[in-house]
């Protein structure tokens, strides 16, 4: 993960909870699932938008007959 080691996670761990204190971790991970959880959503309704894009609906690509009228 990110080139880090057991041990420089563990640091990383430690200043954040000296920095912000135990009630704020909960906190600023919940606020981080929520901010992931939006980026997936939007992320998928972009791929939902264009998948629509490249397959048009099928009555659109239908060939329709030309009708000859006579003169």
């Amino acid at each position: 993960m990110f080139g880090l080691g057991g041990q420089e996670i563990g640091l990383l761990f430690l200043i954040i909870l000296l920095l912000f204190g135990p009630s704020q971790i909960p906190k600023m991970a919940r606020g981080l699932g929520q901010a992931i959880r939006e980026f997936r959503k939007a992320q998928r309704e972009i791929t939902d938008e264009i998948n629509r894009e490249d397959t048009p609906a099928e009555k659109d690509t239908a060939v329709k007959p030309v009708e000859k009228t006579q003169a």
